[in-house]
């Protein structure tokens, strides 16, 4: 009498899990309808839904595979990294960046990690394509480490074949030796990509496995029932709330010891739409 989502261990090739029939990772947030959706998605009676989201999962990791100071410099501080870059690109003081520049520097940061064109980040923020060839170029120049990072990896990749995980869980990209010019360049999104992505999603793994060993070890009726990427959903006993909030934080944060800290934003509400 309730819905049960199927997990595929091996569809994605950064090593995801995805969600089908139906696809529960997939429910558009950014749409209203979307959200509406999730509010049908309920406890059962005397349960509690509680959430736990990485922050910035996959910019950490970059951080620490790149071994960019000035990134390290600012999760370390705790600083806004999306304020960082957006003092840093558009030559202004930390203080005085405006919400569009945060919300242009935020898209410049995820795209560097998903290798994106100064096209699809122009795109993206409507801006010419110039302008974001020039957002892209001063990004780079800034986190000196990171432009380093990427040449490397797909250079890397074009003698190896593959990339790898920070697990040394590997990728082949026969892409990157195509005749074709565009499939090379998806080949070497892919080399940039693979080793953040696949290297969150290993840690996602890992701390799903110690959330399930805690839970069943301290024989909690609390169970984990969903994961979205950097997402951890968990019907939670009313009386084991802290137990589990306790549970889900501590495991998330210290699935593996990077150079910078981990950290999981963990929320709680009586539906899928009231979390977060």
């Amino acid at each position: 009498g309730r819905i049960h989502t199927t997990f595929n261990q091996n569809v994605m090739a950064t090593g995801r899990l995805s969600s089908t029939e139906p696809n529960l990772q997939n429910i558009q947030i950014r749409m209203e309808l979307g959200r509406q959706i999730r509010k049908v998605f309920v406890p059962q009676d005397g349960y509690v839904f509680l959430d736990a989201d990485y922050s910035q999962i996959e910019l950490r990791v970059l951080a620490h595979m790149s071994e960019d100071a000035t990134l390290i410099e600012a999760y370390r501080e705790n600083a806004d990294i999306h304020r960082t870059t957006a003092a840093l690109v558009f030559h202004t003081p930390y203080e005085e960046v405006t919400e569009l520049q945060r919300r242009n520097a935020k898209a410049v940061n995820f795209g560097i990690v998903y290798g994106i064109s100064d096209f699809g980040l122009g795109e993206q923020i409507g801006v010419s394509r110039k302008k974001a060839k020039e957002y892209i170029d001063q990004y780079l120049e800034k986190y000196s480490g990171i432009k380093q990072f990427m040449s490397d990896i797909v250079e890397e990749a074009k003698e190896k074949g593959y990339v790898e995980t920070l697990f040394k869980r590997r990728r082949y990209i026969p892409e990157l030796k195509s005749k074709n010019f565009n499939i090379r360049q998806f080949g070497a999104r892919a080399a940039m990509n693979t080793p953040i992505q696949g290297t969150a999603a290993d840690i996602m793994k890992i701390a799903m496995i110690d959330v399930f060993n805690k839970l069943k070890e301290r024989k909690l009726k609390s169970k984990l029932i969903l994961q979205i990427h950097d997402e951890l959903l968990i019907e939670t006993k009313e009386e084991e709330k802290e137990e589990v909030k306790n549970i889900l934080k501590t495991s998330m944060e210290n699935a593996i010891k990077l150079k910078v800290p981990l950290r999981a934003d963990v929320s709680e509400a009586y539906n899928w739409y009231d979390l977060k």
